[in-house]
């Protein structure tokens, strides 16, 4: 998918939403353990009731890996189903790999031919030749770790170096490399205050927002400084969507977190454009 057909579904659902699908076996609902597989079971209900909300599902690999073979076999049949039965949603692999030559490109055939994803995100640290060979790849995104919402975040990225704070530094030299215009970026909700600058930086860009919800980021404050014309945003919110209940109707009731969600979004595409 390219990114003015994700703009396009944008305009069109007046969402720029995405939904990560986390999945801990301990949150879903206890009658799901019944389930030959309970964890495609609780995303395939997840989906039905909020594709017409968002734009993009965003499962973390981690808590598929987690479960071993059947965890994969479970993500993969997750995002078979979405491919074959929503294509206009984009899809991310939030894997956040990163390697050198041949590793990276092997990490990005498994996540972009092998499973179908539109998108991974990639760890930035170890520089350009980690990073290149996801770019390589004809009509995907890169998502790079920018400025992430965490804690740790201040450990490193926001640091100077001759003067620059790191994170600058990686979003200019991130500009320089081969296939940059399949790059995307991770900016932490948390981290609002910062997006005038990374604006600066990288002003077409598309931004994958997280730490809306659960983690406290402010949602109006993200799209004042984030977005821009093309509205360049993914606005990630994972627990307080799909944890909504842990009961029977927990399909319905994250669909009701993703509405609430997706009218506050509607609210601030229409600010924006006026």
């Amino acid at each position: 998918m390219t990114t003015q057909q994700l703009t396009n579904q944008i305009k069109k659902k007046q969402s720029f939403l995405c939904i990560g699908l986390d999945v801990d076996l301990n949150k879903i609902p206890k009658y799901l353990l019944k389930e030959e597989d309970p964890i495609f079971a609780f995303n395939k209900a997840i989906i039905d009731a909020t594709h017409h909300l968002c734009v993009a599902y965003k499962p973390n690999t981690a808590f598929y890996e987690a479960y071993g073979l059947k965890g994969w076999k479970a993500l993969e049949k997750t995002i078979n189903y979405l491919n074959e039965n929503h294509p206009e949603i984009y899809t991310i692999a939030d894997a956040k790999r990163g390697d050198i030559g041949n590793t990276s490109t092997m990490y990005a055939k498994a996540f972009f031919e092998d499973l179908g994803f539109d998108s991974v995100t990639v760890a930035p640290y170890m520089g350009k030749d980690s990073v290149e060979p996801f770019l390589a790849f004809e009509d995907k995104h890169t998502i790079l770790l920018a400025l992430t919402s965490n804690q740790g975040a201040f450990d490193f990225q926001t640091k100077s170096v001759d003067g620059i704070e790191l994170y600058k530094q990686v979003l200019e030299t991130s500009k320089t490399w081969k296939s940059s215009e399949n790059l995307m970026y991770v900016v932490g909700a948390t981290k609002a205050e910062y997006l005038a600058n990374i604006r600066k930086i990288v002003p077409d860009s598309f931004l994958l927002v997280p730490g809306v919800g659960a983690q406290g980021g402010n949602l109006q404050d993200v799209c004042k400084y984030g977005m821009n014309d093309s509205i360049g945003l993914l606005i990630n919110s994972s627990r307080g969507i799909i944890y909504a209940s842990q009961d029977e109707t927990f399909a319905q009731a994250a669909a009701k977190k993703a509405e609430d969600l997706q009218m506050q979004m509607k609210a601030e595409l229409k600010r924006h454009s006026k």
